[in-house]
């Protein structure tokens, strides 16, 4: 259970002033998050660590080869194209 004296101690160690009206507001705050650690003591320890949730390991798909369009209609829509491929701009100097 918190007291007042506990809000005012962690005031003064935060450094900062409070008055009495902000002192039975922070009690009720505090007690608040000291219950929600209560709470989170009642929690099964023992469980093991899981880094991936779902049981999917190296989902891919085939890797089939088929039919696309000419290169002379890919590039065509294109603003900058140099021997046959697509020209961006410079980005290292």
């Amino acid at each position: 259970m918190i007291t007042r004296d506990d809000v005012y101690h962690i005031a003064n160690l935060a450094k900062i002033e409070i008055d009495d009206k902000e002192v039975d507001d922070f009690k009720e705050e505090f007690q608040s998050i000291l219950e929600y650690f209560n709470i989170l003591d009642e929690i099964e320890e023992e469980v093991e660590p899981t880094f991936q949730v779902l049981p999917l390991n190296n989902v891919f798909r085939e890797d089939v080869s088929k039919k696309s369009l000419p290169r002379d209609e890919v590039l065509k829509n294109a603003k900058h194209v140099e021997d046959g491929y697509f020209k961006g701009p410079r980005i290292v100097e």
